[in-house]
């Protein structure tokens, strides 16, 4: 439960001291180098230092909780981005960059690409391994974001867009009573999806498919069922992909409903935003605080910058 009076949302110091907690639950480590002893870490204190830095005796350079972080020189207060985290961790379908720059009393610009770094501090860059197993069911589908053509202004209406044509497809992978793992791509067949089924499954998984074409030749590589949607049918005992269907329903629901428009540069962002919602959901024993400490558990190596008009693009943007 968000409790708004909380000081960490109000105050920067004491939001500076809950991140520190988190980052640092052994005390100080200095980013620069790696030195963790605290005889050899000294904590800056005077008039003309700002609260929390420290410096490290190994490498003499000074450093605050925040470096090589997402959060990285930042002028927003701490608090608010310790309180963006918690909204953005509480919304399950979303909160857009208007909503935060209201709530937050910043601009569009800086909630913007706060968000963005939130989302980057979500990304999962250590995946635990192949997903099912022995007598685990994984169901995998694909879908498209993207607008109807008829709701289009006739003038910009192309008439060869028709089903999927014209739009981003994501394809995903959901573990019954586990985690999800989407990804956008460049095509719905079988040479694109058969190396991501084979990366990303265990071989003894229990496939669970509609009765597209891409996916008719899986059984050579796992235990597949499918279930023929044309024909109306939805579940054949353990058969069905209603769980990856409500997934997409949520992914969808945030698209259309919080934001509206997801360019194809920014998706994966969205997507590892909706993926760790549904990876530290309540049915998995996660409630809003601990999720919200998951994504600032994330911030560190993750930075992201603006990139640089005027010279080499060093940077990675946002």
């Amino acid at each position: 439960m968000l409790e708004l009076t909380n000081p960490i949302y109000l105050d920067a110091n004491k939001a500076r001291e809950h991140l520190e907690s988190i980052q640092w639950p052994d005390g100080p480590a200095c980013p620069h180098c790696g030195n963790c002893d605290k005889a050899r870490i000294t904590k800056l204190e005077g008039k003309s230092t700002r609260p929390g830095v420290y410096k490290c005796k190994e490498c003499r350079k000074p450093f605050t909780v925040t470096v090589g972080t997402v959060f990285e020189r930042s002028k927003i207060p701490l608090n608010k981005w310790v309180l963006a985290s918690h909204l953005m961790a509480a919304s399950k379908k979303g909160i857009s960059a208007h909503q935060l720059h209201r709530m937050l009393g910043i601009t569009y610009k800086s909630a913007w690409f706060m968000a963005h770094r939130i989302r980057e501090a979500m990304r999962d860059d250590k995946p635990s391994g192949p997903m099912g197993g022995e007598g685990k069911f994984v169901e995998a589908d694909e879908t498209y974001i993207g607008g109807k053509e008829t709701n289009k202004h006739r003038s910009k209406r192309n008439s060869k867009n028709i089903g999927g044509m014209g739009k981003q497809v994501v394809f995903a992978l959901v573990e019954r009573g586990g985690r999800v793992r989407s990804q956008r791509i460049v095509g719905v067949n079988a040479k694109t999806l058969r190396p991501i089924l084979l990366a990303q499954l265990d071989a003894k998984t229990f496939l669970m498919t509609d009765d597209a074409g891409q996916y008719r030749h899986m059984n050579r590589d796992f235990a597949h069922e499918t279930v023929n949607h044309g024909a109306g049918e939805y579940v054949r005992g353990e058969a069905h992909t209603n769980t990856i269907e409500g997934y997409f329903s949520i992914l969808k629901r945030g698209i259309v409903g919080t934001y509206h428009h997801v360019s194809q540069q920014h998706l994966k962002r969205y997507l590892a935003e909706f993926d760790f919602r549904y990876n530290e959901r309540e049915a998995l024993g996660v409630n809003d605080t601990m999720r919200a400490q998951a994504i600032l558990e994330g911030i560190r190596g993750k930075r992201l910058t603006y990139r640089r008009t005027d010279g080499p693009h060093h940077s990675q943007a946002a």
